[in-house]
């Protein structure tokens, strides 16, 4: 091989337990938001979502190998910097705001309950649905009432793909984001070949909700 190739600058973080291990089922789930194994009440499911999206934001994979009886061992390759960073930080910039209507749709009451605790500190109006069917059915009463809709791809029912093409059929200019856990097959590509303002991956975090609502609105409605 070339000796004057620059080896990987990685760093690879080993995490691994002796404990029951996991099944292949199991262990494409993990890292989706709410997944959990746990009794109800006892798991959040959010925790391997989180360092999932921490890791991925950071440049660096992270892999599992789990065997039933054998335990499991968690790798996590980050890159390293450069260069130390400054230590003169900008200051974050205040999340941007906006008063509109927001229909938000997702079958998980706990990610629908906290995405309106979020929207509505930032001062938007939210009309809140579990399904597809319930917001399609709360749109076609009042059309024009909204401003625009954040949906959950994977829903009983009717998929967040499914309503997006009702609700444009309905007002073709409505701006419509669509949030997607981690293992779903969605992404910003396709969920703009689909027409959509917009994708979020899921656990979205508030910085990114409050920029892509207000880009949505912004783009949907260029006079304002």
């Amino acid at each position: 091989g070339d000796d004057g190739a620059a080896a990987p600058s990685l760093l690879r973080l080993t995490v691994a337990d002796s404990g029951h291990g996991m099944t292949a089922d199991v262990c494409k789930s993990i890292f989706d938001p709410y997944f959990t194994t746990k009794p109800l009440g006892k798991g959040s499911g959010m925790g391997l979502a989180v360092v999932h999206g921490i890791v991925e934001r950071c440049g660096g994979p992270i892999m599992v190998d789990s065997e039933v009886g054998r335990g499991t061992t968690f790798t996590i390759d980050l890159p390293i910097a450069s260069a130390r960073p400054s230590s003169h930080r900008a200051l974050p910039h205040e999340a941007p705001r906006g008063n509109e209507h927001i229909l938000l749709v997702d079958d998980e009451t706990a990610i629908l309950h906290m995405g309106t605790q979020i929207l509505q500190r930032l001062g938007y109006r939210v009309t809140a649905a579990t399904n597809g069917l319930e917001a399609l059915a709360l749109f076609r009463e009042r059309p024009d009432a909204f401003d625009a809709v954040i949906t959950d791809m994977t829903m009983p029912k009717m998929t967040g793909a499914q309503l997006t093409a009702e609700l444009t059929m309905l007002r073709p200019e409505l701006p419509i984001l669509i949030c997607s856990g981690y293992s779903e097959h969605m992404d910003a590509e396709k969920a703009a070949a689909m027409g959509t303002a917009g994708f979020l991956t899921k656990p979205v975090v508030r910085a990114e909700l409050a920029q892509a609502v207000r880009g949505a609105l912004d783009r949907s409605d260029p006079g304002a």
